[in-house]
């Protein structure tokens, strides 16, 4: 409990330090050693040391209808292989920024970042073979360098490779997530389980422990190499990671609920969302048009013009492709400004 109240201090007496170093484009010094695939001057110590923020490595979980511990505005991150599903909060999230576990055949890092507000689902097979992974307590543009505890390596979460270590330079497999209110995923999926605060550690998960970060767009915690102020920093947005492409689209967009058909690279995709529910969704197209969302009446999320009808997994219910399945792109929610930092120029969605 003291690491976790040292690293709130530290975090208290270092706000307002943005591209700290930098020169008049936000841009801190990009030297970069042999060693580490990213320059090692810009890696910080976070405060609490290694796994002195403690990966959640045996997760308990209750059912939907059982919980009493979210608040319907509390968001979630979802994930889901074949019928089963399963959410981890945030404000579980926020204490722990690691989760191993298994879903069906899947094997993976749940890892979130509470500075950046970013999260991946990672393959736990490695190269060196299977691991679990925990909190170094370093930080590379405000954002998450989880270690393996196979072969101690670090990695970053945003470039999803390994920056230092025997696995130097090894890229991640991702699965699938989602992110949106405990509200929308409870009609999303009525039956799921969902992470529980009997963690084995003594945290208050009714209490965020970063004070305003979410909402102050003046308080960044530590350096950026790159603050690109196209976009508010803490506005939530989609990116689209991908190697043919990568895009953000604001939750703003969807004031209203859209569906927006775009394409990145050769691929076309389809970006379905509505800010009302909090939700954005990301497909790879197999040839949907004017496609019509409608996320009042979930599993389904609407229709295209040949009367395709298609559900939250990506499963086309009915009409010509039913039976086909599109492909998820590797996409995720968090802060713009860390997809600013950590991709150069990304390209922003306009209507």
């Amino acid at each position: 409990m003291m690491k976790i109240i040292a690293y709130l201090v530290t975090l208290l007496l270092i706000t307002g330090c943005f591209a700290c170093g930098g020169d008049d484009e936000g841009r801190i010094n990009d030297a970069v050693e042999t060693d580490w695939l990213i320059p090692s001057a810009q890696v910080m110590d976070g405060g609490p040391g290694k796994d002195g923020i403690p990966s959640i490595d045996n997760p308990k979980f209750t059912s939907t209808q059982n919980v009493d511990y979210l608040e319907d505005t509390d968001l979630v991150i979802g994930m889901f292989n074949g019928g089963a599903v399963v959410a981890y909060p945030h404000p579980v999230l926020d204490w722990h920024e690691i989760v191993n576990d298994e879903l069906g055949d899947m094997s993976y890092a749940l890892t979130y970042c509470p500075l950046t507000g970013t999260a991946n689902a990672w393959d736990r097979s490695l190269s060196a073979g299977s691991s679990t992974f925990g909190v170094s307590g370093k930080l590379y543009n405000n954002n998450l360098m989880p270690y393996d505890r196979s072969t101690d390596s670090y990695w970053s979460q945003l470039t999803m490779s390994c920056v230092n270590g025997d696995l130097l330079g090894e890229k991640i497999n991702t699965f699938p997530i989602v992110e949106t209110t405990w509200k929308t995923w409870k009609r999303m999926f009525p039956v799921s389980i969902v992470l529980n605060e009997d963690t084995g550690f003594d945290r208050d998960y009714d209490r965020y422990p970063y004070g305003d970060y979410k909402t102050n767009n003046n308080r960044i915690i530590f350096p950026l190499s790159i603050d690109d102020k196209r976009l508010p920093r803490k506005e939530r947005v989609l990116g689209l990671i991908e190697d043919y492409g990568k895009k953000v689209y604001s939750l703003e967009l969807f004031e209203n609920p859209k569906a927006i058909h775009d394409v990145i690279g050769e691929k076309d995709l389809l970006i379905l969302g509505s800010k009302e529910d909090n939700l954005i969704l990301s497909f790879e197209n197999i040839g949907l048009v004017d496609f019509e969302i409608d996320f009042s009446n979930f599993p389904i999320i609407g229709r295209d013009a040949n009367d395709n009808v298609l559900d939250v997994k990506g499963f086309v219910r009915s009409g010509p492709f039913a039976g086909e399945q599109l492909d998820q792109p590797n996409a995720f929610m968090g802060y713009w400004f860390s997809f600013g930092a950590f991709h150069d120029g990304i390209e922003i969605y306009e209507n």
